[in-house]
């Protein structure tokens, strides 16, 4: 790991995250956050018995800041290291495709072998017939005498 120093200016401008984000920078890989907490306490020179004492503290800043992800057995790294490509499918090049498909699933003028005769003659409409055979029609008069 790269050693970090800081001049006296910046270590009164920095935070602890920010410190914590150029020691990452610099390791280039995860780490634990006792191991983080300790080094950023050696660059901001504050002394050991500070690290029981804002662990916790250092915890929370952490959890809360963005630039930081925690990960799995204790590790945190940088968020950017842990993004991930998104890709967005068109919808239209996928709508394209199926119609395409379905176009061709359409047979052409040419290519249909089979021939359709409608013969006027021969409909049926028996179960038109039998729908209607029940059927009485009244007249105004016909109806009141029924009531």
């Amino acid at each position: 790991m790269k050693a970090i120093k800081l001049t006296d200016e910046q270590l009164e401008q920095y935070s602890y995250a920010d410190v914590a984000n150029l020691v990452l920078e610099a390791n280039g890989k995860k780490m634990k956050i006792q191991n983080l907490f300790e080094e950023v306490i050696k660059i901001m020179k504050l002394p050991d018995s500070f690290f029981e004492s804002k662990i916790g503290d250092f915890f929370a800043l952490l959890s809360t800041d963005k630039r930081f992800i925690m990960l799995e057995k204790g590790f945190w790294d940088l968020r950017v290291n842990h993004t991930h490509k998104i890709v967005i499918e068109d919808e239209e090049e996928e709508e394209e495709l199926e119609l395409e498909e379905e176009i061709e699933d359409i047979p052409s003028e040419d290519e249909d072998d089979t021939e359709i005769n409608f013969d006027d003659d021969k409909v049926d409409d028996d179960d038109d017939e039998d729908d209607l055979k029940d059927l009485v029609i009244l007249d105004e008069s016909e109806e009141q005498d029924m009531m």
